[in-house]
């Protein structure tokens, strides 16, 4: 319980010290100097995730980021727990964007972040906005963004792997861009199983990425089985 709340003060007292980063993004916003924006934003959310991680006392080991195109990408991965989107963002190459539940653009100075980092928030009980959402997404794919999406649509809070949603892949298949998928395994240890935080050791595990070059309508059906079945191949590890 220490270690929880010990988290959630440090978690504060980063936004707010976050705001100093805020301050350099907006300056060299003002001079058109978007490398250095970029680089701030990079820096700012990278650390920050790592030491969310960190303060959790897990371990984080990855594999296959070799297997990762030097070009924008769709991670799409499983979704055991509430720390997967520190992880990937700390730990997985590449500055990218999320399609993360709506309620996280209530935070302060965390959804301000996360929408410099072009992350899309949907509501799932919504489906107009739903659609809108991922039409926006289509666009920010074709624009040379990478994005994460986790197709089962909810945390599974366990080691299973749950059902991906239909059309969840059509960021992809609309886009053209590759599909990187990722299996996170152990991180719902760090909070979901106890229901406070507590270390973990949790393995990352990046596979090859699937291109969209010459696919046809029949591959396009299959598709979401397919990333599925990689996926879930990285839990039975």
């Amino acid at each position: 319980m220490i270690r929880t709340i010990y988290w959630f003060i440090a978690f504060w007292l980063y936004q707010l010290f976050s705001l100093i980063a805020k301050l350099r993004y907006w300056f060299y916003g003002k001079r058109g100097n978007e490398e250095k924006q970029q680089k701030v934003l990079c820096k700012t959310t990278t650390k920050w995730a790592k030491l969310m991680i960190r303060l959790t006392g897990s371990k984080i080991s990855v594999a296959g980021v070799e297997n990762i195109p030097d070009r924008n990408v769709l991670f799409v991965s499983n979704h055991q727990g509430n720390f997967d989107i520190p992880i990937l963002m700390g730990y997985v190459p590449k500055l990218k964007g999320f399609v993360a539940k709506v309620e996280l653009e209530n935070l302060p100075i965390v959804s301000g972040w996360m929408k410099k980092l072009g992350c899309l928030f949907l509501d799932r009980q919504n489906p107009r906005q739903s659609l809108k959402v991922i039409l926006k997404g289509i666009s920010y794919l074709k624009e040379g963004n990478t994005l994460v999406i986790f197709p089962e649509g909810t945390r599974s809070k366990s080691s299973t792997i749950g059902e991906f949603k239909k059309g969840s892949l059509k960021l992809a298949t609309k886009s053209g861009v590759p599909i990187v998928p990722v299996t996170i395994n152990g991180s719902y240890k760090i909070l979901e199983e106890k229901k406070r935080i507590r270390k973990s050791n949790v393995n990352i595990t990046v596979h090859p990425p699937i291109y969209m070059d010459d696919m046809t309508k029949e591959d396009e059906n299959k598709l979401i089985d397919r990333v599925y079945e990689i996926i879930k191949s990285g839990l039975d590890n």
